[in-house]
């Protein structure tokens, strides 16, 4: 069957995998690095916001089984999409919010999603979320790769800890 990539960032990449792992028609999420132009770099640089790139999650998927539309209607109830600085308690540009696109209908199809939530009212600031041509993406150290599964207690005292969960359910309801 047919696979295609997606890729987002959404602050914390820790808290991008889970909710899209489980979902019908996904291959896999990875977490890593891109946007910025420093090949290969480390969590350690990235994090220095001096490489360009962002914490993201690369998603192969089925889109005849789970279309691309309905992964972005996932990634909008993960994020604060009107925070330019960062999410939630992460800060700095390496945790800024974007949607790379990998084709012209991608592109399109995200310009259509974020015009549909600046337009519905659920958020009374501008919606930052940037949408960007996808660059090349670099997986991050093992240790980050699935990182809720191998590390659950710490990470949900982070999605907790961090104001995330809080969010996600103030704005967009439990189950999210």
């Amino acid at each position: 069957m047919k696979t295609e990539k997606a890729t987002f960032a959404g602050g914390c990449f820790w808290c991008m995998v889970k909710p899209f792992d489980s979902l019908d028609g996904i291959e896999s999420v990875v977490s890593g690095y891109t946007g910025g132009e420093k090949p290969n770099p480390t969590y350690e640089e990235v994090c220095s916001n001096l490489t360009g790139h962002v914490e993201a999650v690369q998603i192969t998927f089925q889109p005849e089984i789970f279309p691309y539309e309905k992964l972005l209607d996932v990634f909008w109830t993960q994020i604060d999409p009107t925070d330019p600085g960062g999410q939630f308690f992460d800060r700095g540009s390496s945790y800024a919010t974007a949607i790379f696109y990998h084709s012209a209908e991608q592109r399109l199809a995200a310009e259509k999603s974020k015009k549909e939530l600046e337009e519905s009212g659920k958020f009374n600031k501008p919606i930052a979320t940037k949408i960007l041509e996808a660059k090349p993406f670099y997986l991050a150290e093992e240790h980050h790769q699935d990182y809720y599964k191998k590390n659950s207690a710490h990470y949900n005292r982070y999605s907790i800890g961090s104001g995330r969960a809080a969010f996600i359910e103030r704005n967009w309801g439990e189950g999210q």
